[in-house]
This record gives C-alpha cells, structure tokens and sequence, in this order.
C-alpha cells in the first residue's frame, strides 16, 4: 500500500516513546510504500534539523534515504488543491501522481478536501488511519 505522509505525523512518530512511532516503525518494517517527492524531503530534513538537531536529522534522513520501501515521485502536474497554504500542495500532489491510497495528515488546511475523495486518494488525519490500519 502506498501512503504519503506529512512532516506534522512523520516527525513525532520517530521517536520510540511517542505514541505515534508505529507508524513510523511500520514503515521501517516495510509494511507501506512511503511516497515523497524531492521537495517533501527537503521539508523533512528542514523540519527535523530544526526540532531534533543537524546530527539526529542527518541520521534520520540517511535512514529514511536507504529504505528499500522509499518511492521517489516525480510530479508532472501541480493541482493547487489547497488554497489556504499553498505549501501544503506538495502532498496532495505526491499523492496523487504516486497513486497513493492514503495522505496522512493532521493538517487543517487539508480539512476542505476531506469530504471529497480527489483521485482516489483518501486524505485521514492520524487517529483516523490508526482505526483504518486495523484492517490491514
């Protein structure tokens, strides 16, 4: 299953004491596909340098750089779906082009597109595909 996830579930799910770190032990066991694209990334890496610290960061994004589950999309078209902070687009816009089944997401901004499915991908907010992986 291929899933996008954004910084705001990512970040606090590496730590182990986190309640949230299954999803990111999930993905180390190679359960999900995880979807980025190259400006994802970079967000990832600013955001973790900025909480955790350039060494833990830099160990983190090595990490996540080697995963054999890590699909690198290339976007070829830009939806501007998310109108109250455009930034937020890289996402969507990595979800859709990998044909992601989920976009993980405590974002508000991504509120609006909940409602309505976009290209077959589901937009769950954290608690939400915490209950969906229970299917799988």
């Amino acid at each position: 299953m291929r899933i996008v996830v954004d910084t705001n579930v990512l970040l606090p799910s590496l730590s182990p004491k986190s309640a949230m770190h299954w999803v990111f032990a999930e993905i180390l066991a190679e359960r999900w596909i995880l979807c980025v694209t190259t400006d994802i990334l970079s967000e990832y890496e600013e955001v973790f340098e900025r909480r955790l610290g350039v060494p833990i960061a830099q160990a983190m994004m090595d990490l996540i750089m080697t995963l054999p589950n890590l699909l690198l999309v290339e976007k070829y078209y830009f939806w501007q779906a998310v109108e109250q902070d455009p930034d937020d687009n890289k996402f969507l816009d990595c979800a859709v082009a990998a044909r992601a089944k989920y976009l993980v997401s405590d974002d508000k901004h991504f509120n609006p597109l909940r409602k309505r499915p976009l290209f077959e991908v589901e937009i769950v907010r954290y608690d939400e595909f915490k209950i969906l992986y229970k299917k799988y």
